[in-house]
């Protein structure tokens, strides 16, 4: 007589082999798992070509002037000397960089501000004006900075503000805002609805409310937005090639042209002053690049 198996008797046999346990599926699938082989070799290509430049920047700030253009480019100094970092320092670089200071910190703070007040308004609000104002907020994501130049240099000049650090703080301000909005009024939106119930029904204002629940959850974001425009504002060379003139108000990234003559160019100057320029990015970046990422992807859990 013929026997027929079912799947429940292949199913408790299966059991039976494994110790009375069913077949773990995680263990199933691990021998199908293929390594990328391409992706890793892409990967440390592309590994490889942020580092090359970096490494030539460095190994260069290093190099004397005078040997620079007769040396194997790539190849480390075989005499390394400070006499360009010296004359970075000399060349009153710090006043550059405590113009650039007090610019990306005067324009960072009041943008930053100014967008968590909105993108809480924003999110917890209704009515139409602040769905016009979230409007045109997105509508100024779609402006590059190049593109209004001639009209924000045209009001500078009206202001009287014209060769300040008030005509870079200004528009920094302005340009920041609509991205800041749009990553923190993301992040509130993940904010469980039940918290603002909670503390309305506990009796807190909603100024109670900003400081003590959404102020605190949307950290991640605030960070996130810091460090995005700060960036963008510290490396920011259009607005004060345009708005500013005297050698006083200079910022950091002008000051690169002071190691550039009519005929010649100090190429390690230049790069020791790049050097000296990114360690307070980079210093940034690694104090704050776990609530970077967790801030940038912030809305994309739902």
């Amino acid at each position: 007589m013929a026997t027929v198996t079912t799947a429940g008797d292949r199913v408790t046999s299966g059991r039976k082999a494994s110790g009375g346990k069913a077949p773990d599926r995680g263990t199933q699938m691990r021998g199908t798992v293929h390594k990328n082989y391409v992706g890793g070799l892409l990967s440390y290509v592309w590994l490889l070509i942020v580092l090359v430049p970096i490494y030539w920047i460095i190994i260069t700030s290093f190099k004397d002037q005078s040997v620079y253009f007769t040396t194997n480019p790539m190849a480390p100094p075989t005499a390394p000397t400070l006499a360009n970092y010296a004359l970075v320092v000399e060349s009153d670089f710090p006043r550059y960089f405590l113009n650039s200071v007090l610019v990306t910190v005067g324009a960072i703070v009041p943008a930053v501000l100014i967008s968590f007040l909105a993108s809480f308004a924003i999110v917890r609000g209704s009515g139409w004006v602040l769905k016009g104002i979230n409007s045109l907020l997105l509508m100024g994501l779609a402006i590059p900075l190049q593109a209004t130049i001639i009209p924000v240099y045209l009001i500078i000049i009206r202001l009287g503000l014209y060769d300040t650090l008030w005509a870079i703080i200004l528009p920094s301000i302005a340009f920041a805002i609509p991205l800041s909005v749009l990553v923190i009024s993301n992040f509130i939106r993940d904010v469980p609805r039940e918290l603002f119930e909670s503390m309305r029904t506990d009796g807190a204002s909603d100024w109670q409310t900003l400081w003590h629940l959404a102020f605190p959850l949307t950290k991640p974001a605030l960070v996130t937005v810091t460090i995005y425009n700060g960036l963008g504002i510290w490396n920011g060379f259009l607005l004060p090639l345009v708005l500013t003139q005297s050698p006083e108000k200079r910022l950091i990234t002008l000051g690169l042209w002071t190691f550039q003559g009519q005929y010649s160019v100090n190429v390690p100057a230049i790069l020791a002053s790049v050097v000296m320029v990114s360690l307070p990015v980079i210093v940034l970046y690694v104090l704050g690049r776990r609530q970077l990422m967790s801030g940038l992807t912030a809305g994309f859990s739902k």
